[in-house]
């Protein structure tokens, strides 16, 4: 009974700071009533092969990637964005001989703004061409927020971005897409050399400055095959294609937007962001019979209400992943669940090595062994240790050892638990937090998954689990997205893995005898479950 008080207290500390788990169960441990005790068991982990798959419409797509990227390890990604094209008026009247100046097509890469990373151009004798009006122009720049290659042979990385027609019907917002769908393209509407940069505009009268333009930051590209957007609309004027939306999106069936190139880096976007602006002129008769050449635009709409698809394409290459993916377990395996059936995971399915990576790429399998839990539950009946902490430690393993940024964020899921981990539930008003990482920026990176709720319970609860089971989770790399007026997480698959662009290589499990035993060696940089518990 004198222990009750502690150990709650103990609870409350542990999951209401933020400060190492170690530490901060010795705040618990270190009384004269318990004895504390830390220990390390290995664990059994294995590769989850995803087939380079995941669902990338719409309702995944917070945010979307494009480019490509080539590394030794993962091999080859490309990334493409296909959008569905709509009208924001339908049945729309030109006017009278119509003719079109331009098409613009506004991307809104995310970008570094960090002052010393922006740079600013003034043009103090910039004549403003609506009206050859003397002013003042500011520009300023800023790099795209990039996963990859900044440079390559010395020299900044370049793209050139291409712009197509969709030949094939997209469907309904409400279809499931997946990342490998095979779309067929068309005519090409334009390309442009992309720098990596993005800029703001502001133009300013000299007489009074008055703002004659402020244009958000963006990229813009003109698409050159105004021929096609005067075939496509101007010259289908009162036809049926462009009286309502149904009809519409069977007539222009969207667009795709690619990079050429193979190797770079990748950049994200906000869908609904984009924007095509046509721009033209027709005429227009006064009411006195004068006939005046005025400007006029068309805006195309690519945001919210279409659908969109990431377009994502692997091009493996390393003999040791796909070794690894040949011993890998199969996704539709690990989901598969039968009653009273664990998953079977044999020693040839075991891994040193564990490839994760975003965007349909491979997941990781951790698995608490039954003679762990063995262990722990005996251990709880006649020792009556109380556990303190319990999180999963995976450590980076030495072969990556590269410039790229090491993730930062991971998707945890029991496999058999619908949800979130019960850590993620019960003690979300504690200052609980799923992972916490250790030098990140060296090859000596760790990670720490805890787990001490989801563990209790198991031990402690004999009606939770009444048998001596194996405990499996799967890990993916993302993050967890919340509501933006209340704050909660919106749910188990609510989350950035489809457009995470990170990936790592982690240790796994070392010695396959040692499997499911308590690790001496404290230093040991196998993958293990690391627990702080009370014993009397």
């Amino acid at each position: 009974m004198k222990m009750i008080p502690l150990l709650v207290m103990g609870m409350v500390v542990l999951n209401s700071c933020e400060g190492d788990l170690d530490n901060l169960g010795s705040q618990l441990v270190d009384v004269n009533a318990s004895e504390g005790v830390d220990k390390a068991f290995s664990l059994i982990t294995y590769n989850i092969d995803n087939n380079d798959l995941i669902r990338a419409d719409a309702t995944k797509l917070d945010s979307v990637r494009i480019g490509a990227f080539t590394e030794d390890v993962f091999g080859g990604q490309k990334a493409s964005y296909i959008t569905q094209v709509r009208l924001n008026t339908y049945n729309p009247d030109f006017g009278t001989n119509p003719a079109i100046d331009s098409v613009v097509l506004t991307l809104k890469p995310r970008y570094e703004s960090a002052a010393d990373s922006l740079t600013t151009t003034t043009n103090e004798d910039y004549i403003y061409p609506d009206g050859e009006v003397a002013a003042k122009k500011v520009v300023t720049t800023y790099p795209v927020s990039k996963y990859g290659k900044y440079k390559i042979g010395g020299q900044k990385t370049k793209f050139t971005i291409k712009v197509n027609d969709v030949n094939d019907f997209l469907g309904s917002t409400s279809d499931s897409l997946a990342s490998n769908k095979t779309i067929a393209l068309g005519a090409e509407l334009g390309s442009k050399a992309f720098d990596g940069t993005v800029n703001s505009v502001v133009v300013t009268k000299d007489s009074d400055a008055t703002e004659l333009l402020n244009r958000a930051v963006s990229y813009r590209m003109e698409l050159t095959n105004k021929d096609f957007f005067k075939t496509k609309l101007f010259d289908k004027k009162g036809d049926q294609v462009l009286k309502d939306a149904a009809s519409f999106i069977r007539y222009f069936k969207g667009i795709s937007i690619s990079v050429q190139e193979e190797d770079g880096y990748l950049f994200s976007m906000a869908p609904n962001d984009a924007a095509i602006t046509i721009y033209y002129k027709n005429d227009v008769t006064a009411t006195d019979g004068t006939v005046t050449r005025t400007k006029a635009e068309l805006a195309l709409n690519l945001g919210s209400g279409n659908v969109h698809l990431s377009n994502i394409a692997y091009n493996r290459t390393n003999e040791q992943y796909l070794a690894a993916m040949t011993n890998a377990i199969k996704i539709a395996d690990f989901n598969k669940i039968e009653e009273g059936k664990s998953l079977v995971v044999a020693t040839n399915n075991y891994a040193q090595k564990l490839y994760l990576q975003g965007m349909g790429g491979s997941s990781v399998g951790i698995r608490i062994p039954a003679e762990t839990i063995t262990t722990l539950k005996n251990m709880y009946k006649n020792e009556k240790i109380g556990i303190v902490s319990a999180k999963i430690r995976l450590y980076n393993d030495d072969s990556w050892d590269n410039k790229y940024k090491k993730p930062s964020n991971m998707l945890v899921k029991d496999r058999v638990l619908k949800g979130f981990l019960p850590d993620m539930t019960s003690l979300a008003n504690a200052g609980y937090s799923l992972l916490k990482t250790g030098n990140l920026s060296t090859k000596d990176a760790y990670y720490d998954i805890g787990i001490t709720a989801s563990l209790k319970t198991i031990i402690e609860n004999e009606a939770y689990d009444p048998n001596t089971t194996n405990r499996d989770y799967i890990i993916n790399l993302g993050s967890y997205l919340s509501d933006a007026s209340t704050g909660l997480l919106l749910g188990q698959g609510s989350n950035t893995r489809t457009y995470n662009p990170y990936r790592i290589v982690l240790n796994g499990t070392v010695d396959t005898q040692n499997v499911g035993q308590e690790i001496s060696d404290k230093k040991s940089k196998e993958a293990q479950l690391r627990l702080i518990f009370t014993k009397k």
